[in-house]
């Protein structure tokens, strides 16, 4: 009879310290629980990526803005985005295009062009060669070797002469339906090597069918069209945009 009460005796005591351990383990379970939103939320703040922006060293000032790539994959080029008439670098941050690729290992630069956005005027801008000329300062001053350059519309008057002159000096070329096209001839364009992704928005009925005519002459190029998209097809299908983009940067060598 002694023996059952002592064995109910611990029993009931057992009892007792699990419940006591149980009160004590639930704030910290309950506080664990909260912690973990807040974690995914800190992770995707990191995903997103902000912009750094300063002015590039030298003469002429330029400014740009780049999110810091992570871990840098082997053979993977350098980004340069240009903008169009309406907008400045602040167009590829906003649309997370920066954050996109540095999160792919691509180290993406955009910039203001003179006269937009946080870059002053510059006269030697006026003529093609000096377009030519500004480019090279921007490449060496942001030592970006080799990049491929983004060129939507009007920054074709800097590109394209580019492109022409050294375009054995980049990755790729990513004309998104440029001004400027119908200046050079099919020949002065079948001499350019360099890896070309033509890409427009099928609702873009002016400038893009004319990019199109004088760019196919460029030899290593192929084109894609993205369905219900403007002029301004990146800020129309950004998902398509940076689908396209993406799978253009990957198979350059």
């Amino acid at each position: 009879m002694l023996l059952a009460r002592s064995r109910l005796a611990l029993l009931l005591l057992g009892a007792l310290l699990t419940f006591l351990l149980y009160l004590l383990l639930l704030p910290a379970a309950r506080h664990g629980q909260r912690s973990r939103p807040d974690e995914g939320k800190r992770g995707r703040r990191a995903a997103n990526g902000t912009a750094r922006t300063g002015m590039a060293a030298g003469e002429p000032p330029v400014f740009y803005r780049e999110v810091p790539a992570g871990t840098a994959g082997p053979g993977r080029p350098d980004v340069l985005f240009l903008h169009g008439q309406a907008f400045t670098s602040k167009t590829w941050e906003a649309l997370g295009t920066l954050a996109l690729l540095a999160g792919e290992g691509y180290r993406a630069v955009a910039i203001d062009l003179p006269g937009y956005g946080d870059s002053p005027p510059l006269e030697m801008v006026v003529t093609a060669q000096g377009r030519v000329a500004f480019l090279d300062h921007v490449l060496q001053e942001l030592g970006m070797r080799r990049p491929v350059l983004v060129s939507p519309s009007m920054s074709g008057r800097f590109s394209l002469p580019f492109l022409l002159e050294h375009g054995d000096w980049l990755s790729g070329f990513v004309p998104i339906a440029p001004v400027g096209t119908k200046d050079y001839t099919a020949e002065q364009y079948r001499r350019v090597q360099t890896p070309t992704l033509i890409l427009y928005g099928d609702r873009d009925t002016g400038l893009a069918p004319q990019a199109l005519q004088n760019l196919q002459h460029l030899p290593e190029h192929h084109v894609v069209i993205l369905p219900g998209a403007g002029h301004a097809c990146y800020l129309d299908k950004p998902e398509d945009f940076h689908r396209a983009l993406l799978g253009f940067l990957r198979q350059l060598k």
